[in-house]
């Protein structure tokens, strides 16, 4: 093969290769998402770049800042993608203690999925530096909001069975568990545990429910 034919091989293997590698829409889109959750698995948020994600997808950073201004909105799309949503469903066991288990595990577990410094990386994005003055709003439950309609009715189930009063429980009490949560992931660096949940049923939450 002379050099005017080796050359010509070159440029239509490299034009074929780029063809193969040309994705748009959908398929861009989705390996962008799949190249930032592995790069979150593998370096973690606060080292994560646009730039390598863009390495990972093979394609080029203008095509992952078209879609997400952001590092935050781009990590949060990939957590939307491949981190199951919880279901916030009331459990219905008989009991309810372990019911309000069941309830806190299902929304937990894929927090401890995303991982505690990711979950404030993104806080911070979006909150500023400063989240403590953030609290207030951040705290602020949405009226009737699922997770609160779902302890309603765990309630309700474990006032039909005698083991509640419903006259001393108040909203508060209600939103109480999940507040807790919500502040164990505003205030600390550390995951979700098991033994942080029971301590909110047993220590906190049960008392006062059951006083």
């Amino acid at each position: 093969m002379d050099e005017r034919s080796s050359d010509s091989h070159g440029s239509i293997q490299k034009e074929n290769q780029n063809k193969g590698t040309r994705r748009r829409g959908d398929i861009l889109e989705n390996a962008i998402l799949q190249a930032a959750w592995e790069e979150l698995n593998e370096v973690g948020y606060a080292r994560l770049s646009m730039e390598g994600v863009a390495v990972r997808a093979k394609t080029n950073k203008n095509a992952v800042y078209r879609r997400w201004p952001n590092k935050a909105k781009l990590v949060v799309a990939a957590i939307i993608k491949h981190v199951p949503k919880p279901s916030i469903d009331a459990p219905d066991t008989g009991d309810l203690r372990k019911d309000v288990l069941i309830l806190l595990q299902r929304i937990v577990k894929p927090l401890q999925m995303i991982g505690a410094e990711t979950i404030h990386g993104i806080m911070v994005e979006y909150h500023g530096k400063d989240l403590i003055s953030s609290l207030p709003q951040l705290m602020q439950p949405r009226t009737e909001d699922k997770l609160t309609l779902a302890m309603k009715t765990i309630l309700k189930n474990a006032e039909d069975r005698g083991e509640v009063n419903p006259k001393r429980i108040n909203a508060r009490v209600i939103a109480l568990p999940a507040d807790l949560l919500r502040y164990e992931l505003l205030t600390t660096h550390e995951a979700l545990s098991d033994q942080a949940i029971t301590e909110i049923i047993d220590d906190i939450f049960l008392p006062l429910v059951l006083a």
